[in-house]
């Protein structure tokens, strides 16, 4: 009685890790999309303005595809569940450590592009049209990039004039926090979700040992009721 309790605590703690991963990835298929809308839109704010310069260098792709495996993954699971034995269970299982590592790929991704922050902003910094530096100077509190001739500022409330930009700070810094802070919750996401495999790794190696001990005991039963006969 006590071995069919521990097995369907076993099941149990599988099927609940395994709707947490399927979940994880609605979200991140629901990211993408929704990201992936909303990153060429003109900005009305600068806050806007420097979100959409962040989401244009996120690798929305590679989201897509490691949700929709997220997904196959899922659908593997269901017989996985349902057929008691362990040929889909192991399929599974190898699907989720892929798919952990293709989550753990685009969370490191992430990470990197904290590192080059600075230069890579610089870089779409100066293809944005007046307007939109217009607004990441008001919301940013500062004029031109690297300082106010490098490159030249906008003329706006917050710099009208050479001699009053001069004493503001340049973008780049306070840039370069809000996008490290902002890509850091979105990695910090990513890892979160990597546990959240790991967890149904663990499910899988746990259950699948479950019901390999099943397997030995119901031939040793086949066994006994054969030499009974």
């Amino acid at each position: 009685m006590k071995s069919g309790q521990m097995a369907n605590k076993i099941l149990l703690t599988y099927i609940v890790a395994d709707i947490l991963f399927v979940a994880m990835g609605a979200v991140e298929i629901g990211f993408a999309v929704i990201v992936n809308n909303v990153r060429d839109e003109v900005p009305s704010t600068g806050e806007e303005a420097a979100r959409n310069l962040l989401y244009q260098r996120f690798p929305l792709s590679a989201g897509l595809v490691n949700a929709i495996f997220v997904f196959a993954t899922f659908a593997l699971s269901i017989p996985a569940i349902i057929i008691p034995t362990r040929g889909w269970l192991k399929v599974s299982g190898v699907m989720v450590s892929f798919c952990s590592l293709f989550t753990m790929i685009v969370g490191v991704y992430l990470w990197v592009l904290t590192l080059k922050t600075k230069a890579d902003m610089s870089e779409q910094w100066n293809v944005q049209t007046s307007d939109v530096q217009d607004l990441l100077q008001t919301n940013f509190a500062c004029c031109g990039y690297f300082n106010s001739t490098s490159p030249a500022f906008v003329t706006d409330d917050t710099c009208p004039s050479p001699a009053a930009a001069a004493l503001m700070r340049g973008c780049a810094a306070p840039l370069t926090s809000f996008a490290n802070i902002f890509i850091d919750d979105i990695f910090t996401a990513l890892f979160g979700m990597v546990g959240i495999d790991v967890v149904l790794i663990l499910a899988t190696a746990c259950l699948l040992k479950d019901r390999k001990e099943q397997e030995r005991f119901r031939h040793i039963d086949e066994k006994a009721g054969f030499r009974s006969f």
